[in-house]
């Protein structure tokens, strides 16, 4: 039998790309908008809301999929609505059943009311604290920098600062086209001095040039989405496939990448999920990781993802189990910490689930 999506749920799951400002609960946002003056919501109905933004992120275009940010960060520029968004993500992945999350956002998009970058990365770990509390979920935040601005080197020094009190990692994101990695060189050669750790956003929407650059240049610890590097590897018609060198080194080097199978349909990176890179790249044994991107905006969660790759790839326990270990493997957490949720948390309650009568 098939994994349910039930059981799935109770399974210890681990998530490392999913965005605060694209996870928010449909209800918050209209709340959280009338306390704070936003204007701006094309509905104060929570459940045409969810909808709308559903409809509004299932475009084809990575572009019309980032517009809907703005509504999102429009509520989160206040201490107490920040805290309360992070307090709920934290809530929410853990009634999921996820026991480990590496949760990212850019402080430079919370400041348009005063807060300074301090101020806001303070009030997103005083949420997640709070929202862990007792629930079984660790989770660790990911300070972003967005990639056509200039403030790169800002947040690196931002990620450093706080990455003794649960700031985990540094990321850049946004549109790719145009804004290449290397424009924020500097940052990431300071992160590698400080040793740091970061991802980069490539290969989502743009082609194997981004992926090469994440790695080669800037020396990426993973990447996000990562999905084009199927453009490096060719299959012949009895399935056998030939990888690239920039494909290989991937493989080889164990680089993981942080795949969002439901977010790359919207974004046009995938036809569907059976057509997803995701089949190909876990048979020939990628270090593939299974993640959500924007809750909200995909209408999805981790459980959620992983029902879909059981329905489109006939996905059982031992495959499932594969994913949460790649990712806990994967995490920005210290090599012993990672082992005891692995070897102590994920694969018991694998086991558990595998074998219940």
């Amino acid at each position: 039998m098939s994994p349910t999506l039930d059981e799935i749920r109770r399974a210890p799951k681990v998530l490392l790309h999913d965005h605060l400002d694209g996870g928010l609960r449909a209800g918050t946002i209209v709340e959280l908008a009338r306390e704070t003056g936003y204007d701006r919501l094309p509905t104060d109905d929570p459940d045409h809301l969810r909808r709308w933004f559903e409809e509004a992120s299932d475009s084809g275009s990575l572009e019309r999929y980032l517009e809907t940010f703005e509504h999102t960060v429009g509520v989160m520029q206040t201490r107490e609505s920040l805290e309360r968004v992070a307090a709920e993500c934290a809530e929410d992945l853990a009634d999921d059943g996820v026991v480990y999350a590496e949760v990212r956002f850019a402080p430079e998009q919370h400041t348009t009311r005063g807060l300074s970058l301090d101020e806001v990365v303070e009030a997103v770990l005083d949420g997640f604290r709070k929202g862990s509390e007792g629930r079984g979920i660790r989770v660790g935040t990911l300070l972003t920098a967005m990639r056509h601005k200039a403030r790169s080197m800002e947040i690196a020094e931002l990620a450093v600062r706080y990455r003794d009190v649960g700031v985990v990692g540094f990321d850049i994101a946004g549109a790719e086209a145009g804004y290449p990695p290397t424009r924020h060189l500097d940052a990431f050669e300071y992160l590698q001095r400080e040793n740091a750790h970061f991802t980069i956003h490539a290969g989502e929407a743009f082609g194997l040039p981004s992926i090469w650059q994440a790695i080669q240049w800037c020396g990426a610890d993973r990447l996000g989405h990562g999905v084009r590097i199927i453009d490096d590897i060719s299959v012949a018609g009895d399935g056998s496939a030939k990888l690239g060198r920039l494909a290989a080194y991937v493989r080889d080097k164990r680089i993981p990448l942080e795949m969002c199978p439901t977010s790359n349909l919207q974004t046009g990176a995938a036809a569907s999920i059976a057509e997803h890179p995701i089949g190909l790249l876990r048979r020939l044994h990628f270090r593939v990781t299974v993640n959500t991107d924007n809750r909200l905006m995909s209408s999805t969660s981790v459980s959620g993802e992983f029902a879909k790759l059981v329905e489109a790839f006939g996905y059982g326990w031992d495959d499932l189990q594969w994913f949460a270990v790649n990712a806990m493997k994967s995490a920005f957490l210290p090599f012993d910490e990672r082992l005891a949720l692995i070897n102590g948390v994920i694969k018991p309650g694998f086991a558990q689930l595998k074998w219940q009568p």
